[in-house]
């Protein structure tokens, strides 16, 4: 009759309140961060906007200029979305754009067109090289210069009444007839006024310095702002956004898009935010680091007490289990041999070092024993065993061996 045997646990088992202990730092941790992150966002949440924001009174936002051009009679509105700025676009409207390469392609010629069609005036603040492409094909942008004082340089009334202000960033050019390049920078404007169709114009700002709240009490900035964004009653203060309907559509289809992109459609990465990638990267490093430092090892290696007291019957018993699965015989054989050798030698008179040197041991044990040397070879340096019996055999023949050395 069998029965179940129950499956002992390990000595390495750990109980349910030695793993709590374990894992209850780094859950309070997480908790403390989660709920921190929570309150924090909470807290910012109510009166606090982006960069460039006109609501914002944070330093790089935008609440200074903007309640400035209310004061001089303008009227400012928050776009969000493409068609509310599109739909605002009109002669009497100046458009500012925060963000033109945030974008999308689609977004960005649909911009271009309404912009060119309103006879108003558009500002676009630090548009790259791609967005200019797609926005207003006849300039041209290049790298990107520091921010610094720097004196007008051109014919532009707005600009002779401000004087030096805090200009730099995209560095552009064009070849159109009456266009104005301001502050230059290496050879280039970094403030571009380009004359479009029905008395309008586009307004290229190579820097947004000018219109943050830190820096608009520098220099002529105010003064350049209040002209460049004031010159018409109603001013569209344009914030794209990602949840905007218009970023979902990818384009017309049209296969001889001009703009190298199949279809319009963009790679997956330019539709994560660069907050997300760089928020990505660190989260990284801190990976990294922390594996580093988990793994490290400074000095010598110590000691440790066992948990347990580990019987050697145990571990050799173990071990024979692992052989007699394996089959491996002639482990189990050489092992038993080496021990043997290794205890009878000092009993011989001979070192440790020729204890596995037939040439020195048979001899000696021969003197000893007053037997032919030719069993002994095939005992202590013989083949492994064919089966488990010979196996068996060969372990008794070894402990006589070694009781009639002890013994003679």
């Amino acid at each position: 009759m069998t029965g179940t045997t129950a499956v002992p646990t390990t000595s390495a088992s750990r109980t349910p309140g030695q793993v709590w202990q374990r894992v209850r730092g780094v859950l309070l941790a997480v908790l403390v961060l989660v709920v921190g992150g929570v309150a924090f966002a909470a807290f910012r949440s109510g009166g606090q906007h982006g960069r460039l924001d006109p609501r914002s009174p944070d330093p790089q936002g935008s609440r200074a200029v903007a309640e400035l051009i209310r004061d001089r009679g303008t009227s400012v509105d928050v776009a969000t979305t493409l068609a509310e700025a599109t739909a605002a676009a009109g002669p009497d409207t100046t458009l500012l754009v925060a963000g033109p390469d945030m974008l999308t392609p689609h977004q960005q010629r649909r911009l271009g067109s309404a912009a060119g069609e309103s006879g108003g005036r558009t500002v676009l603040v630090a548009a790259g090289r791609t967005s200019v492409a797609r926005l207003s094909p006849s300039v041209r942008a290049g790298s990107t210069g520091p921010v610094a004082g720097r004196s007008p340089g051109c014919a532009l009334p707005a600009a002779r009444t401000a004087g030096t202000a805090d200009m730099g960033g995209v560095r552009y050019s064009t070849g159109a007839d009456g266009a104005i390049a301001c502050y230059p920078d290496a050879g280039h404007g970094t403030l571009l006024v380009l004359p479009e169709r029905h008395t309008g114009d586009t307004v290229f700002l190579g820097s947004p310095d000018i219109l943050r709240n830190d820096r608009l009490d520098k220099r002529g900035n105010a003064s350049l702002a209040l002209q460049l964004l004031g010159s018409r009653p109603h001013l569209v203060w344009y914030l794209p956004s990602l949840d905007d309907p218009s970023a979902a559509v990818t384009g017309s289809g049209n296969p001889d898009n001009s703009d190298g992109e199949a279809g319009g459609e963009g790679s997956f990465f330019s539709l994560i935010p660069s907050g997300w990638l760089w928020g990505t990267l660190q989260l990284g490093v801190a990976t990294a680091l922390a594996a580093i430092w988990r793994a490290r090892r400074l000095g010598p290696l110590v000691t440790e007490r066992l948990p347990v007291a580990v019987r050697a019957s145990e571990s050799t018993e173990g071990r024979a289990r692992l052989y007699r699965k394996a089959n491996a015989r002639d482990r189990a054989a050489a092992t038993l041999r080496a021990a043997t050798r290794t205890r009878i030698s000092p009993l011989l008179g001979v070192s440790s070092c020729d204890a596995d040197s037939p040439d020195v041991l048979l001899p000696a044990v021969a003197v000893r024993l007053g037997t032919p040397g030719g069993d002994l070879g095939a005992l202590l340096f013989g083949p492994a065993p064919a089966d488990d019996a010979a196996l068996v055999l060969l372990t008794d023949q070894l402990d006589a061996l070694e009781r009639e050395v002890r013994t003679s």
